[in-house]
C-alpha cells in the first residue's frame, strides 16, 4: 500500500497496528519463550503495584525482552526463508538473535532484581 502523503493518518497507523499485533499474536502461539516471557513481564509489573515499587524501569526491561524475542523470532522467519538448508552463516544469525534476548533477559532480571528485592524484603520483614 502506497502512502497518502500525509504524515499522520489514523487509518494508516490502524492498519499498521493490526499487522505489529499480528506479529504478536503469532509470537505468542508458536513461540513458548514468548509465552513465558509475557507471563514474566505481567508477574513483574504485578509485583511492582502490589510493592508500591518503580514501574518504569521494570516496565522498560520487561519490553526490552518481549521486543528482542520477536525481532528473534522475525529474523529466525527470515533465516529459514533464506536458507532453508541449514548453513553456517545461518547458524550464526540464529545463534546471535538467540543471545541479544539472553543478555536482554539477563539485563532484566537485574533490574527486576534492584527495583523489586528491597521492598520485597522491607514487606516480608528481613529487609
Amino acid at each position: 500500500m502506497r502512502s497518502d502523503g500525509s504524515a499522520w493518518s489514523a487509518r494508516r497507523w490502524l492498519r499498521s497496528a493490526g499487522f505489529a499485533w499480528a506479529g504478536v499474536r503469532h509470537a505468542y502461539g508458536t513461540q513458548a519463550n514468548f509465552r513465558i516471557e509475557c507471563w514474566a513481564a505481567l508477574g513483574a509489573l504485578g509485583l511492582c503495584v502490589w510493592l508500591r515499587a518503580p514501574l518504569a524501569p521494570v516496565a522498560l526491561a520487561c519490553a526490552l525482552v518481549l521486543s528482542l524475542e520477536l525481532l528473534n523470532t522475525a529474523l529466525e522467519a527470515v533465516v529459514d526463508l533464506a536458507s532453508p538448508q541449514r548453513h553456517p552463516l545461518a547458524k550464526i544469525a540464529k545463534d546471535a538473535a538467540a543471545g541479544a534476548v539472553l543478555l536482554g533477559s539477563a539485563g532484566a532480571v537485574l533490574v527486576g532484581l534492584s527495583v523489586l528485592l528491597p521492598p520485597l524484603l522491607a514487606r516480608l520483614g528481613t529487609g
